[in-house]
């Protein structure tokens, strides 16, 4: 049934229902729904972006703080468990590993029976959709329930096994990105923009890092320097504010919660801020940082290598097939068994969760000073006052555990980095760091136990800004960024090492860089995923590399005047996505592309024509519709072979065309970019 309408009385604009005529308060309504249109408006004034980044981070500070309340009742249920079983070693044993390995192989049995997406980091499979390459699913929503599970489960185990939650918290803000654009696009009834896409999943992977350490600086600068290789400044701002609502509202959840006083740091310090170091000790920071490259280079090699040999070998590759929870499963219990506190564990520490490892590996106190002339007993229960207890064994001293530290962690961190499940990457590395630089700042402090003189004025050396340092310095080279400096500060909440942090930072990167891919570039290359990969080192020889000494010759053109027997037999033997089309087959000018799907469909509406022996050549379909691309951009042979790696990755680029005074003489993928750079890198031996 219509409606009824009308018009108010001496009203001549457009009609009205009845029901609003003659409905209560007719005035009040209007002026109410006037109202309400007003407030519309000048709130999408500016901007509903702005809005959708607020929404993603509320949205993952709630999840994050969510999962972090959820772990920490089961990993208070375990050590409970523990602490209660009574005095017999098998039954402290048993509730020690049989817990963390029946998390793992959930975790991994789960996540990977929904889909195989949800496992590992996410990173490297974001940095290759970044780049223009479509993984199918990879950000569908239903892998999000699969990645909250699997990778509460994960953390849940504690420091047996030792991984952290950053890069899966950044998977999950991406696929929290995408699915609210989809639903904003099918609310709109916009058509998808794949730009505004990427600038929205940037700034998710932003927050993603800001929900995790309430660092939103840094969370914003790590996003850029791991997540593309170009950033535009549209996107800074747009990152930002989503990183400062994901981080305010995840530290002001522990307010609210009576878990702190005020919105502080993650891991308070109290380092000195008078004179924090002295002059001379720059030097060391440096020094510091050089070892820190080195030994993230053999790190790198070791896990990449590592990881390749997990895939192709033929048990583990049979088990990762057929059996993931089972490989899983035996993994964890080899981590959890040799993190066993009566046994090995008593030399790593390894009643400290991690974040008690920073909290102690941090503190302003020279250990090897506090037991140069007495020996604190290790205690039968954590004493939260002095965790660095914990680090202490007579026999060992300081020195002998942090060491073994650093050997047992070293190979271990790589053994939990083939484990098939949810799991981040990031804060084992930055813990491990901090280890090494406590390790290098107790031996100076030993060294020099009245402090460094400079200018007359004596002050103690300080090991916990050498494990600061040294935290951002491994982590930052491991993973290729220097936003690490700045995530160390944002996360101590003080910044009176700024200096040589930065330094040790740059030292690290500068061996690093030059010498291994990072850790997520090499996840890329052993998962063979499709990715550009960067130009390291960047002689000056690079340079003379051009287009001309590495194109595809060999290509496939199909000209205007070409015979439509000729198109058929071109497009049937071969399995090209596109044709260069050129004007002629004499002059091989380039004027476009055409489609295959589109060459296919138009010949088959022409074959009645060939039937009653009609002449028909290509340009007689592009004339009756057949679709034609222009070419926009193109590639001379002169180009460097540094100005097409960029304009591949500055606009996701998949193909070019080369042109020679306009005719078409070769083309460039990525294929002929990756064999370029590889000989570049790796010089093929001369003949």
């Amino acid at each position: 049934m219509e409606e009824l309408v009308g018009l108010r009385e001496g009203s001549s604009g457009s009609p009205v229902s009845l029901r609003e005529l003659w409905g209560p308060c007719p005035r009040i309504r209007r002026s109410i729904r006037g109202g309400l249109e007003w407030l519309k408006q000048k709130l999408f004034r500016v901007g509903e972006d702005w809005y959708f980044l607020m929404t993603l981070g509320v949205l993952m500070a709630l999840i994050s703080y969510t999962m972090n309340f959820a772990i920490g009742r089961v990993v208070r249920a375990h050590k409970w468990l523990y602490r209660e079983i009574g005095d017999s070693h098998l039954l402290r044993y048993l509730s020690w590993t049989v817990y963390p390995v029946a998390l793992v192989s959930f975790s991994s049995g789960f996540s990977q029976s929904i889909t195989p997406f949800s496992g590992g980091s996410g990173i490297p499979e974001l940095k290759t959709i970044l780049s223009g390459v479509v993984l199918e699913d990879y950000l569908d929503i239903k892998n999000f329930g699969a990645k909250v599970a699997g990778l509460t489960c994960t953390l849940a185990t504690g420091s047996t096994i030792f991984l952290g939650k950053v890069g899966p918290f950044v998977h999950l803000s991406v696929m929290i990105a995408a699915y609210l654009g989809r639903v904003h696009i099918k609310t709109i009834g916009e058509s998808e923009n794949k730009s505004k896409q990427n600038e929205m999943l940037v700034a998710a992977a932003a927050v993603g890092v800001a929900t995790v350490f309430a660092a939103p600086f840094s969370g914003v600068l790590f996003s850029i320097e791991v997540m593309s290789s170009h950033f535009s400044v549209w996107d800074y701002w747009r990152g930002f504010f989503a990183a400062t609502c994901g981080a305010f509202m995840f530290r002001l959840l522990a307010v609210f919660n009576s878990e702190q006083e005020t919105i502080t740091s993650l891991y308070k310090t109290n380092f000195r801020v008078d004179v924090p170091f002295d002059l001379p000790e720059i030097f060391f920071f440096v020094a510091l940082g050089a070892i820190c490259g080195i030994l993230s280079c053999a790190y790198l090699f070791c896990q990449r290598t590592f990881l390749g040999f997990v895939k192709t070998n033929r048990v583990t590759s049979k088990l990762l097939a057929t059996s993931k929870p089972l490989y899983s499963a035996l993994a964890a219990l080899v981590l959890a068994s040799i993190t066993y506190p009566p046994g090995v564990g008593r030399f790593l520490a390894s009643r400290l969760s991690m974040r008690e490892h920073l909290d102690s590996l941090f503190d302003n106190h020279s250990w090897a000073l506090m037991t140069r002339n007495s020996s604190p007993p290790w205690p039968q229960e954590l004493d939260p006052q002095n965790l660095w207890f914990e680090w202490y064994h007579p026999r060992f001293t300081i020195f002998g555990t942090l060491a073994f530290f650093l050997v047992m962690k070293f190979w271990m961190l790589i053994l939990a980095t083939t484990i098939p499940m949810p799991a981040g990457y990031f804060m084992p590395i930055f813990i491990f760091g901090a280890a090494i630089g406590r390790l290098i700042g107790e031996a100076l402090a030993l060294a020099f136990p009245e402090g460094i003189v400079a200018g007359g004025v004596t002050n103690p050396i300080m090991p916990g800004g050498y494990a600061l340092a040294g935290a951002a310095a491994f982590s930052g080279a491991v993973t290729h960024t220097i936003s690490t400096a700045l995530l160390a500060f944002e996360l101590t909440g003080q910044i009176v090492h700024a200096l040589p942090v930065l330094m040790a930072v740059l030292a690290a990167n500068a061996i690093a860089q030059s010498c291994q891919p990072s850790f997520y570039d090499g996840t890329i290359i052993v998962k063979k995923l499709p990715y550009l990969p960067w130009i390291r080192g960047r002689k000056i020889s690079s340079h003379r590399v051009i287009v001309e000494h590495f194109m595809n010759r060999t290509i496939t053109t199909l000209a205007k005047d070409t015979p439509l027997e000729e198109v058929a037999r071109i497009v049937t033997s071969t399995d090209t996505a596109k044709f260069f089309l050129v004007e002629s087959t004499e002059s091989q000018i380039l004027v476009g592309t055409v489609g295959r799907a589109h060459l296919v469909q138009a010949l088959q509406a022409e074959s009645p024509s060939w039937a009653l022996g009609h002449q028909r050549c290509l340009q007689d379909i592009l004339a009756g519709g057949c679709p034609l691309e222009p070419v926009t951009l193109q590639l001379t042979p002169e180009t460097s072979l540094h100005q097409a790696h960029n304009l591949f990755e500055l606009l996701n680029l998949q193909s070019l065309p080369v042109t020679s005074l306009g005719r078409a003489v070769g083309s460039v993928s990525w294929v002929e970019l990756k064999k370029a750079i590889s000989n570049l890198t790796n010089p093929p031996a001369p003949k």
